[in-house]
């Protein structure tokens, strides 16, 4: 919104989608916020059909749909895997593909997924159905920019790594708790495995999003970049 795009955000949570879009209209043009399963291919088909209503076509996607829990690989089950593979990977493919259908006739438009480190190999994931996942939309990422380049679609990833958000520090609260230890403990610890010694803030990967969306970026596609500290390097 800063850099002068109109927003739609939805969420699964309609409370706050209306607050990102709230924030968002404060920020920059126009904002819409409602809710949507990217699980459901009905709700992404209404989530595009209202988009293109409101504003007249979508140039820019952000893929940014995303569960987990923490947990042992042995402790996981089929539920896990179908809540986690169905907004992680459906959620991520639906989205991508319904969105590039609408940008296919104008040639033009930039789709960028929210991947993670934990789908290069980091250690740290919350679990392997997780880093499955996202390394799936890895794999999906380059795929697509390659099928989508002759339309001039721009494909790029974002992998972030720890990242200060409502999910990340339950994460830290349930390794605090399996450990025996503080919650402040868990994020000295955290904080400490990381070389630049933060974590990143929600904003450092808005950052990256913006330029892989703009112009600058014409000629980038098909890459996984990692925000995250120097945790890992490929």
């Amino acid at each position: 919104a800063q850099a002068g795009a109109h927003v739609v955000a939805v969420d699964i949570d309609v409370a706050l989608a209306h607050a990102t879009a709230e924030a968002a209209g404060a920020a920059g043009p126009k904002s819409l916020g409602f809710e949507t399963d990217v699980g459901d291919l009905g709700a992404i088909d209404r989530m595009v059909e209202r988009a293109v209503a409101t504003f007249g076509q979508v140039d820019i996607l952000v893929n940014n749909a995303g569960v987990t829990r923490r947990a042992y690989i042995m402790d996981l089950t089929e539920t896990d895997w179908d809540r986690i593979m169905r907004v992680n990977a459906k959620g991520v493919f639906f989205c991508l593909q319904r969105v590039a259908r609408e940008m296919i006739p104008r040639r033009s438009g930039s789709i960028v997924n929210i991947a993670s480190i934990a789908g290069k190999g980091y250690a740290g994931t919350s679990n392997a159905i997780y880093a499955a996942s996202k390394g799936s939309v890895i794999s999906l990422t380059r795929t697509a920019a390659q099928q989508l380049a002759r339309h001039n679609i721009n494909v790029n990833a974002i992998c972030p790594g720890t990242t200060v958000t409502a999910l990340s520090e339950a994460n830290v609260a349930v390794r605090a708790r399996d450990e025996g230890v503080s919650v402040e403990e868990m994020t000295k610890r955290r904080n400490a495995a990381i070389p630049l010694g933060r974590p990143n803030d929600p904003e450092d990967v808005a950052a990256l999003a913006v330029f892989l969306a703009s112009p600058g970026a014409r000629n980038i596609t098909g890459q996984s970049l990692n925000v995250d500290g120097g945790i890992i390097f490929d």
